[in-house]
């Protein structure tokens, strides 16, 4: 069997140290791969999520995809965030700060990295946020159950609300009972689309400390910075936080990975997020993969 060798990093975003955040694995490529080929490696390393990244020759743009062990996602925030540190420390040591744009097959999203000693500090240009109207109130119970939560955790002055960059999360904004939110439905995916969510996010107002799963409710997620730009914008839109100010999200506790997601929201009528935070470095190392998994197919195109 003929072997290809890939080599790969292992870096915690939104973590203050490392084992702390959410886990990343990034592929810095030198040629492109076969969707099929990113999405077996993804099962493989078994994150969250996984960024494969392949640099537009001579710049500082580079083309992205990112992966679940599920999907292709179009979006998301803490691969972003790594990938931005990542490519800083591997190909703009020099520098103190690196411009980065990060070309994925829907958009484009631009990011900073600085250095701060041995970690990294990056942030990402999520663009404006689209805010949805508020979830009728009829339809907050049948939320609420699916999330093993009641009414009476809700708070009660805010409302369900779909919101995206880029990502649709549904924010379900409670004051109680977040140690025990979990999807306890099979479908919850179809009951989210009824209004246009891809995600939840269950956000604790109080702490400002929030919860998201994969839609079977198997996974949890540890940081989540799809979810943090969203969430930002929807504090702001309820008057629970300013324009300009740093939001600062907590996330993680329950999986004993701290994480902390920082957020600003800018504009008026229009909101504009930004969301940052601290990555480390965990380890590198490189599979060693059939050929012919890199072989294109069919459905690929090939």
């Amino acid at each position: 069997m003929t072997l290809r060798t890939l080599s790969f990093s292992l870096v915690d975003v939104f973590a203050r140290e490392p084992l702390s955040g959410n886990g990343l694995s990034v592929f810095l490529l030198d040629d492109e791969l076969p969707t099929h080929a990113m999405q077996r490696i993804t099962q493989e390393m078994r994150q969250f999520e996984t960024i494969f990244l392949r640099r537009i020759e001579g710049t500082s743009r580079f083309n992205t995809r990112i992966f679940t062990m599920e999907e292709e996602l179009p979006f998301a925030g803490h691969p972003v965030i790594g990938a931005a540190a990542l490519l800083h420390s591997e190909l703009f040591s020099m520098d103190d700060l690196a411009h980065l744009e990060l070309v994925m097959p829907d958009r484009s999203i631009h990011a900073t990295s600085r250095r701060q000693g041995v970690s990294y500090y990056a942030e990402m240009d999520q663009g404006v946020a689209t805010v949805g109207p508020p979830i009728p109130a009829a339809k907050n119970g049948a939320f609420l159950k699916a999330l093993n939560l009641s009414v009476a955790d809700l708070a009660s002055d805010l409302p369900l609300q779909v919101v995206s960059t880029g990502l649709p999360y549904l924010i379900v904004p409670i004051r109680s009972n977040l140690e025990r939110a979990r999807i306890v439905i099979p479908d919850f995916e179809t009951l989210l689309a009824t209004v246009g969510a891809k995600f939840v996010y269950v956000l604790d107002v109080g702490p400002l400390e929030g919860r998201t799963w994969d839609n079977d409710g198997r996974v949890e997620d540890i940081a989540t910075g799809s979810a943090a730009g969203p969430t930002a914008a929807y504090l702001v839109t309820h008057k629970r936080a300013s324009t300009g100010e740093s939001i600062v999200l907590a996330q993680g506790r329950f999986l004993n990975r701290p994480s902390e997601l920082h957020a600003t929201v800018r504009g008026g009528s229009e909101l504009s997020v930004s969301v940052r935070g601290h990555v480390c470095f965990v380890g590198s190392g490189a599979l060693r993969l059939p050929n012919t998994l890199f072989q294109p197919t069919v459905f690929d195109g090939g």
